[in-house]
């Protein structure tokens, strides 16, 4: 078509155009935006721009699928979905899997928060959630689909035809790209200073920094559909054209001015050109703005600040609706973490705007405003907006506590650098600014990194150690799993048939008390199920086996000694099935609890860990609240019932992607199985999971279900612990015999029990409200004591009382309530023990400067045998033997005269 290899003069980075006039590449930071006065069609909104993507690419052959959530549930190494490539990644882009179709088309809603803290400044060019429209080609070595030319005539022709832009204004700039392992050269497409779309030929794996060609050859493309209807809309940002009359509508609640046009525009047209990492930069970029506009350049500056600041709170509360939405719980870990980094920085953004708007407001009008183009939003209303306005309310409890944190740190450190900064925010969620505001308040200046939030969110993109799904590492020696490598499969008769008691298999090989068979009922531990036990028979020879691993495809059996075997030996198998089938009823009812409370919690219940041993199951499931006695009790009403029903399960070996496209992504429970086929377990009309584990044909089978503990064990998480079967009886017998003691203990007859405690509940508050007025009466008699004989040294005050308290916390909460109240006070109370005197001693603030408690006691305790210390203001000793008050009191008095 007679397209140009040029090399832009300023930006010295290579491109083709049908241009002779152009010099640069056309995109930021080459070129200033103009795409403003480019032809193209009547503006599109975001869901018109997406139509016309895929509809284009299904009219030129490829078939269009469904985008995933926002939150990676199918990758074990990364939390949110940040590209449409993150869909396909390991299993297709490996090799292992085939793509749901191809080629293919998609939309994929994307979160990124690398970025955060340039949102709103670049005036669009920064989001933190947006849609990825893609096609995709995958060619194997067998099967090509296409490859450059295809992809680059394509680009051009949606652009042309669709778009409506001229052909000579079109540019393809020469680029890198890497991500998720893989890396390719690309494409970057650009019109009118903007960047379009993002042609990516991914060819090679990074090994150790080291570039391998791959056989399978990925068209990996990226197109910015906000981008689009920027382009066609040709708005001052992009934030008018993605979220229209929702602009004025914030504007309006955070109490907003609407800046002139002619500022918007300014900032449009040199926006381009800004790196918000360069301070100098940013400064260039409102001197730019203020030249163009006559006015002042601080008064630039607060415009656009406060501009960039209602942006960003449009931003981030549509990525919050987006990712509470596909289930995400706000928490201090995992994708919970990140959630909860984008309300606080929403709410911090509120805070600078002065916006009196609760944030649940706010993103209650963008769930409306998307929940056409994103079906969960309406469907996950009720959850959504009850998570944000509990994160409001623990926001404003970490800034309760926020003072006293920091300036304890301070008092302790006496400077705060980033690492403290970042480990503030990450243990308190005390934002960097608030932390810097009461440092300064204190004398101690803290550097706040510009972009703190983007380097926190870097930090936790993905777990430091991946789960892996039932297949967690061997907890053999590393010569025996070195060693079991070297074997292929283990036929596992434990799937074929879970109710299989005996079983006779051949030695394939024995290294001292570690067996390898060819096939074996034994189950290893995986999955969170634990293995089984049981016993061998070879040789004439019985051997008891503890502890069974897998390593790869092999299953090692661990014996209690070593094995006296050859390969080829016949072995005779027989596992202690009691404790098998109990394991087996309560990994059953694990699948039956999640989908209980699913539909009990919320859709947002997903499975954080979970152990099923013979004693009981554990289940940790996300929620954003601690569970109540009504929870529970519909909890186990729902699941006994679903026993009742007598549901059948079974389990089928599924094509990966026909399991994700019938079952959705609740599959992943467990964690994702890097197989081609996945083991799905089903239990008939209620619940389907991939699992390795041993179940039950019938949940009638599991008998019975008793919760018997929950407790919240980190912050978005509870824990629930549970028995099934003939545990639920032993758990009974277990309480009936806790009651029986109970009522020993109190001397009620069985019946009476609750009755007899409930009267010695009441008997216990009298007296605890008798105890506190004795105390009060007994600190008015010290302090009249103090105002009748306190004895006075060198202009502070000594007075030694007898303690008729004798809890330590107590007397030293009296010394506190004295020496606040009488600040030359040197108080010390003396507790009388079994061949000892302990003493309590506090000093109030002006006897404190005079005083220091820890040399006072020092002193004394030369004079008597005994050992203790303190320093400033309080502190205490432990006396051998008899020592009263009045004695005390001389000791101290020579004390302190002797240290003045």
């Amino acid at each position: 078509m007679g397209f140009l290899r040029k090399e832009g003069s300023r930006c010295r980075e290579a491109f083709w155009t049908l241009n002779p006039e152009f010099s640069e590449p056309q995109d930021a930071p080459c070129v200033e935006y103009w795409f403003d006065r480019v032809k193209s069609v009547p503006g599109m909104s975001v869901g018109e721009a997406r139509e016309a993507f895929l509809s284009f690419f299904e009219k030129h052959g490829h078939t269009r699928v469904p985008p995933r959530p926002v939150v990676a549930r199918w990758r074990e190494d990364l939390y949110l979905t940040i590209a449409s490539i993150v869909v396909f990644q390991p299993h297709v882009t490996s090799g292992l899997v085939p793509p749901p179709a191809n080629p293919l088309v998609i939309s994929q809603p994307s979160i990124r928060l690398e970025d955060i803290d340039n949102v709103g400044i670049t005036i669009g060019r920064h989001l933190t959630s947006f849609e990825m429209a893609a096609h995709h080609a995958f060619n194997y070595p067998d099967k090509q689909v296409y490859w450059k030319e295809d992809t680059v005539r394509l680009a051009f022709e949606f652009f042309t035809q669709v778009l409506g832009i001229p052909p000579e204004l079109i540019v393809f700039k020469e680029s890198w790209w890497e991500g998720g392992g893989n890396a390719g050269p690309s494409f970057e497409v650009a019109v009118g200073g903007l960047e379009l779309a993002t042609l990516v030929f991914m060819k090679y794996r990074v090994v150790d920094g080291r570039y391998e060609e791959i056989p399978l050859k990925i068209v990996d493309t990226g197109y910015g559909v906000e981008r689009l209807a920027w382009f066609t809309q040709k708005t001052p940002t992009a934030f008018h054209a993605i979220y229209g009359r929702l602009v004025d509508d914030f504007r309006s609640m955070l109490g907003v001015d609407k800046p002139d046009d002619s500022v918007m525009w300014a900032a449009f047209r040199v926006a381009g050109f800004l790196d918000p990492e360069d301070p100098e930069s940013l400064r260039s970029y409102y001197h730019r703005v203020a030249s163009a506009t006559g006015l002042d350049t601080d008064a630039v500056k607060t415009i656009l600040t406060r501009e960039a600041r209602l942006y960003s709170v449009l931003d981030h509360t549509k990525t919050i609706a987006l990712m509470l939405g596909d289930g995400i719980v706000p928490s201090n870990s995992g994708e919970g973490y990140l959630a909860r980094l984008v309300v606080r920085r929403a709410l911090r953004q509120l805070s600078l705007l002065n916006a009196e708007a609760p944030l649940v407001d706010l993103v209650e009008r963008q769930v409306k405003f998307w929940m056409r183009d994103f079906p969960q939003l309406r469907e996950n209303l009720d959850y959504i907006l009850d998570a944000v306005s509990l994160e409001e309310e623990r926001f404003r409890e970490v800034l309760r506590r926020a003072r006293s944190v920091v300036e304890r740190e301070i008092k302790r450190k006496r400077k705060l650098g980033v690492d403290d900064l970042v480990r503030l925010y990450d243990s308190m969620g005390i934002p960097p600014e608030i932390a810097a505001e009461i440092a300064s308040s204190r004398g101690v200046v803290v550097e706040v990194p510009h972009n703190f939030y983007s380097l926190v969110a870097a930090r936790h993109r993905g777990p430091e150690k991946v789960r892996g799904y039932g297949f967690e590492e061997a907890k053999l020696p590393r010569d025996v799993v070195e060693w079991a490598s070297g074997f292929g499969e283990t036929r596992r008769v434990f799937h074929e048939d879970p109710y299989a008691r005996s079983w006779k298999a051949r030695v394939l090989g024995v290294r001292g008390r570690y067996l390898v068979t060819d096939s074996t009922i034994f189950y290893p531990t995986g999955g969170g199920q634990i293995h089984d036990t049981g016993l061998v028979r070879v040789n004439n020879q019985q051997y008891r086996i503890v502890d069974v691993q897998k390593v790869g495809d092999a299953i090692v059996h661990v014996a209690e000694r070593d094995i006296s075997a050859e390969p080829g030996d016949e072995v005779e198998m027989e596992i202690d099935w009691e404790r098998r089938y109990a394991i087996m009823r309560h990994h059953t009812v694990t699948h039956v609890l999640i989908a209980a409370a699913r539909r009990v919690l919320g859709r947002h219940a997903w499975q954080a860990g979970a152990e099923k041993t013979e004693e009981k199951g554990r289940l940790d499931i996300t929620h954003h609240k601690p569970l109540t006695r009504v929870d529970i009790e519909k909890l186990e009403n729902v699941v006994n019932q679903v026993i009742r029903e007598r549901r059948r399960v079974w389990e089928e070996l599924v094509d990966k992607n026909v399991a994700e496209e019938r079952y959705g992504f609740t599959i992943y429970q467990g964690g994702v199985p890097m197989e081609k086929k996945l083991r799905l377990v089903f239990v008939e009309d209620w619940d389907v999971e991939a699992c390795f584990g041993t179940h039950v044909r019938n949940t009638g089978e599991i008998g019975g279900f008793k919760i018997v503990s929950h407790s919240r064990i980190q912050d978005g998480v509870v824990r629930l612990e549970y028995v099934a079967g003939d545990r639920v009886a032993m758990y009974a017998r277990e309480l009936e015999e806790r009651l029986a003691r109970i009522g020993d203990a109190v001397k009620a007859s069985r019946g009476q029990e609750e009755a007899r405690v409930r009267g010695l509940l009441a008997s216990l508050e009298e007296a605890r409200a008798d105890l506190k007025r004795y105390r009060e009466y007994w600190v008015k008699m010290v302090e009249e004591a103090y105002a009748s004989r306190a004895k006075e040294v060198q202009g502070v005050k000594i007075l030694a009382v007898e303690s008729i308290e004798r809890d330590r916390r107590t007397v030293q909460d009296i010394l506190r309530k004295l020496t606040s109240r009488h600040e030359d006070l040197i108080a010390a109370l003396v507790i009388e023990g079994e061949g000892y005197t302990q003493v309590e001693m506090a000093a109030g603030s002006t006897a404190a400067e005079k005083v220091d408690l820890g040399a006072v006691v020092k002193s004394v305790l030369e004079r008597v045998r005994g050992r203790g210390g303190g320093r400033g203001s309080y502190a205490s000793m432990r006396v051998e033997g008899r020592l009263s008050a009045a004695e005390l009191e001389k000791l101290l008095a020579e004390a302190i005269e002797k240290k003045l």
